[in-house]
């Protein structure tokens, strides 16, 4: 059993494998020179303080060979997956668990910051330091926990996006309570017409809609591409990732998918993506149990996000996106505390925690009430 990426995703795997009773060689192959870690408190906490870095997985208990170096071709019809330092390691499954790295907006040009390793995050928080403005260029989770920390530290931020904040995943009502959050804070939120892009090289700011705005520091949070380049001349990957079914199955036998590299490809022909994390550990498990020949212990998806509003946290259980007002709200949005739910047409439900302090659990079983 193979695994490339030390993902959460390709730890997730490993794990399974293991739990799932494989006692055969299991190997790693992975790139990341800080190792196996959980992103999430990249944006939430590490951008603070140095305390909130996130510690490292230990695959110890696991019995796994390791080979730090990047994938770089597969060879699908002699099971090989060629690594940049020269190693060869034959497979008779493989998963796939590289993920995805942030996008860029002005790669050529020095100064924009992103946030999506612990490098990317160390950097950032020590620039932060000595700033006194940042601009976030995107409206979305991760552009919105990035000015939260910006502005604990006291630091002027504008947010920029063509959309009101998390308007896309959120729907109207929870953005326009966002929105509130954000202005009561004093946070600029600059609705453009066009996308935004860094000026200067090295870049010193951005242009919105023909008007520069000047910043000591310049965050694109605009999206991702999945790492699956390496992939070229095999029949697994697109533009848009890895294309993988309800099982994580690829289109190449005894290839599997987890993870922010992945997008689904329903029995319908649709197409998509859900990179966040509880997906990516959900999809990690399923592809083991595939890997192994044997039934998942769980669906394919979880449909559980969380974030931080300004020191709100945000938790979510059901579907997104929201359309429309909520079916009931109890507790206040303004005061954040508060626990909204949708009911959706097909008999499932959303519930929200904005600010109001309640367990992952109990969120869970609220929305199950509802099926």
């Amino acid at each position: 059993m193979v695994v490339v990426g030390d993902s959460v995703a390709g730890v997730t795997a490993l794990r399974e494998l293991r739990a799932l009773g494989h006692t055969g060689p299991v190997a790693l192959i992975a790139a990341d020179p800080d190792g196996c870690y959980p992103r999430p408190p990249l944006s939430k906490k590490a951008l603070v303080d140095a305390a909130g870095d996130p510690e490292g997985w230990s695959l110890a208990d696991l019995e796994v060979d390791v080979t730090r170096s990047a994938a770089v071709g597969l060879d699908s019809e002699r099971r090989i997956v060629h690594t940049e330092g020269g190693h060869s390691v034959h497979y008779d499954a493989l998963v796939l668990a590289t993920g995805a790295r942030a996008r860029r907006l002005a790669p050529e040009r020095e100064g924009e910051f992103v946030v999506r390793t612990m490098r990317d995050a160390t950097a950032l928080r020590e620039r932060l330091s000595a700033a006194s403005s940042v601009a976030v260029i995107g409206a979305g989770f991760l552009g919105l926990e990035v000015a939260g920390a910006a502005h604990r530290r006291g630091l002027p931020v504008t947010v920029v996006d063509t959309e009101p904040p998390l308007m896309r995943m959120l729907g109207p009502f929870l953005s326009e309570a966002v929105a509130a959050r954000l202005r009561a804070a004093s946070v600029d939120v600059v609705r453009a017409t066009s996308p935004a892009v860094p000026s200067g090289d090295p870049i010193e700011g951005i242009t919105v809609d023909g008007v520069d705005i000047r910043a000591d520091v310049v965050v694109s949070c605009v999206g991702e591409v999945p790492n699956c380049e390496w992939l070229s001349g095999t029949a697994l990957a697109d533009p848009r990732g890895i294309a993988v079914d309800e099982r994580c199955a690829t289109s190449v036998p005894d290839v599997f998918a987890a993870g922010d590299v992945t997008h689904r490809r329903g029995a319908d022909g649709t197409r998509g993506r859900n990179p966040f994390w509880s997906h990516a550990v959900a999809q990690a498990k399923v592809a083991a149990a595939g890997a192994l020949g044997l039934e998942p212990r769980c669906a394919p998806h979880d449909d559980y996000f969380w974030t931080d509003i300004l020191g709100a946290p945000v938790k979510i259980v059901g579907p997104l996106p929201l359309v429309g007002e909520p079916t009931r709200i109890a507790g206040s949005l303004e005061d954040a505390s508060a626990v909204l739910e949708w009911d959706h047409e097909d008999g499932r439900r959303t519930v929200v925690a904005f600010g109001a302090k309640k367990a992952v659990g109990w969120l869970r079983r609220r929305a199950a009430d509802a099926e």
